[in-house]
């Protein structure tokens, strides 16, 4: 485990084995991160907010309590995860928010996905596994696993395999991964990873 001096971590913080966490990053109160995971220069990891093992938090990403990552996500500079559905400053009768004027809801990232760079995920969202955010997309809803999305809102633009390169139509529902021969399905908006044996 790596720590620079300058990262302000708190002593609630669970910190994986193998993981660094770089210069001007904090890490809040509970956090847990996994094993191997890296967080860069002035990222910001939230209260209570989990991350599984082998992530990258790049630099000046926000994750904001209560979001979950599980392994190998990869956040990109500058991301943001927001948590309030209704953001105000102050309530109704004018009196400043506080923690307890609000409730958080999070941002939930599985297995393998990427959130490209100044992309805006708005809580609560579920990014599917292994699926691709394009650099400065607005996320409003769930993303389906393996789907490609951009743009503001994010809309699906096609399809990528675990590699991350875009899959290519093969026919009849089938798409394959230009880099590692993987087969795909698409049935009902959906992506299914076929087995060597499946027709």
């Amino acid at each position: 485990m790596r720590i620079v001096d300058s990262a302000d971590v708190s002593s609630d913080a669970s910190i994986g084995d193998g993981s660094s966490i770089w210069h001007l990053a904090q890490v809040r109160e509970r956090a847990v991160l996994g094993r191997n995971c890296v967080v860069g220069r002035g990222a910001y990891i939230g209260t209570g907010v989990t991350l599984g093992d082998n992530c990258k938090v790049q630099n000046y990403a926000l994750v904001y309590e209560p979001a979950e990552l599980a392994d190998g996500v990869f956040i990109g500079p500058g991301v943001v995860l927001t948590n309030d559905t209704y953001p105000r400053a102050v309530n109704p009768d004018g009196s400043l928010k506080s923690a307890h004027d609000w409730e958080p809801v999070g941002v939930r990232i599985e297995t393998g996905a990427s959130i490209g760079a100044r992309a805006v995920c708005v809580a609560p969202v579920r990014i599917g596994a292994w699926s691709t955010v394009a650099a400065g997309s607005v996320v409003t809803r769930d993303v389906p696993d393996f789907a490609l999305v951009a743009g503001v809102p994010a809309r699906r633009i096609g399809w990528v395999g675990r590699s991350g390169r875009r899959l290519e139509d093969s026919g009849d529902g089938v798409w394959t991964c230009p880099d590692t021969n993987a087969r795909y399905i698409e049935r009902d908006g959906i992506l299914l990873e076929l087995n060597n044996d499946d027709e």
